[in-house]
């Protein structure tokens, strides 16, 4: 039945878990109070697109980190549902230049601006470490 899922695939229920888990223990705003985080995802599969619809749905701005080897149709759909999308070169998980790695960068930096009192609550969503994903 997860082809039934908006995003036609699991991967729609563990990013509303990840996003949820967040809202709830306050590292993002929650989308009934208007929402308005920043996540941040390395990913080279469905789980960037299910995170693309949900955070549109939710007020949040999504930045995802592509690896180079991609379609271009994906980044277009990611972009498509609102995602920001940085397109890298593919890598070893052990280069600081994987996807993953500048994902965590990204949000490492931008978390950082907001304790400065500027910019927005970052998350960095870790699909491969998240708690949330392997409870979903």
């Amino acid at each position: 039945m997860e082809c039934m899922n908006p995003g036609g695939t699991g991967k729609d229920r563990a990013a509303l878990f990840i996003i949820k888990r967040a809202e709830e223990e306050q590292r993002l705003p929650k989308s009934c109070d208007g929402g308005g985080g920043i996540v941040v995802e390395g990913t080279s599969g469905s789980t960037g697109i299910s995170l693309a619809m949900l955070c549109n749905t939710r007020n949040h701005q999504l930045i995802v980190v592509l690896p180079d080897d991609q379609s271009p149709d994906k980044a277009a759909l990611l972009r498509n549902h609102g995602a920001i999308v940085k397109i890298v070169s593919n890598c070893a998980i052990s280069n600081p230049n994987h996807y993953v790695n500048v994902a965590r960068k990204t949000a490492h930096e931008l978390s950082g601006e907001q304790q400065q009192g500027h910019g927005r609550q970052t998350i960095f969503s870790d699909q491969f470490e998240n708690e949330a994903n392997f409870q979903a």
